[in-house]
């Protein structure tokens, strides 16, 4: 009898690791998971946390994204890949418009727009229901 495992901090660290950098190198699941040689709904498993990644898995995915294995383990994601340059909590980038968004911020230069800029997301996020942020996202 296979008994269920709840993911550990370890799993989800590297789950949202492959997906921070996946949408880094602005790949779809169903692209790396043709790389790796899998289903993209093991890709889906894999970034939740679901599933363990295999010691096998985790070399072919730091040589896809270019980064060194012990990336996938750090909680920081290299935003730059090639250039080591920028890192961001590889928990904020859940999908590829707050990547968009992260890298937009970081370009502004004028300390006095981005703080304008946190003052008004800051408001708006707190201006919109709750029931209004589960809404569905519509694609742009």
């Amino acid at each position: 009898m296979k008994k269920n495992r709840l993911p550990n901090s370890a799993d989800i660290l590297v789950g949202e690791s492959i997906r921070a950098h996946r949408l880094i190198a602005g790949m779809t699941q169903n692209e790396l998971a043709g790389r790796l040689g899998v289903s993209f709904q093991q890709i889906q498993k894999y970034e939740k946390g679901v599933n363990r990644v295999g010691a096998g898995r985790l070399p072919q995915i730091a040589r896809i994204f270019d980064i060194p294995i012990s990336a996938l383990f750090d909680a920081n994601a290299v935003t730059s890949p090639g250039e080591r340059t920028g890192t961001a909590p590889a928990k904020l980038i859940p999908d590829r418009h707050t990547l968009k968004l992260l890298t937009a911020f970081g370009a502004i230069a004028h300390r006095k727009i981005r703080y304008s800029l946190v003052d008004l997301v800051d408001a708006i996020a707190k201006a919109t229901p709750k029931t209004a942020r589960a809404a569905p996202r519509t694609r742009r």
